[in-house]
């Protein structure tokens, strides 16, 4: 089953909320939308510190033919 907009919100949001006009609401992806309402914000990415810390936990093997 699909999901279902709830289009009249959307709109509000758009158009009171970020101050577009209804042509500009109406030319946005969902995606574009969801980005400009500040949805959908992930993790933050990893920093050198965390990638590190990945690194001498699990530790590249070398000298295997199977390596890489």
């Amino acid at each position: 089953m699909s999901a279902r907009f709830d289009w009249p919100a959307l709109l509000r949001a758009g158009v009171q909320g970020l101050g577009l006009r209804p042509a500009e609401f109406w030319a946005l992806t969902p995606v574009e939308l969801r980005l400009m309402l500040g949805e959908g914000r992930g993790a933050r990415p990893m920093a050198r510190a965390g990638l590190e810390a990945l690194l001498a936990a699990f530790p590249d093997e070398t000298g295997d033919v199977g390596d890489g």
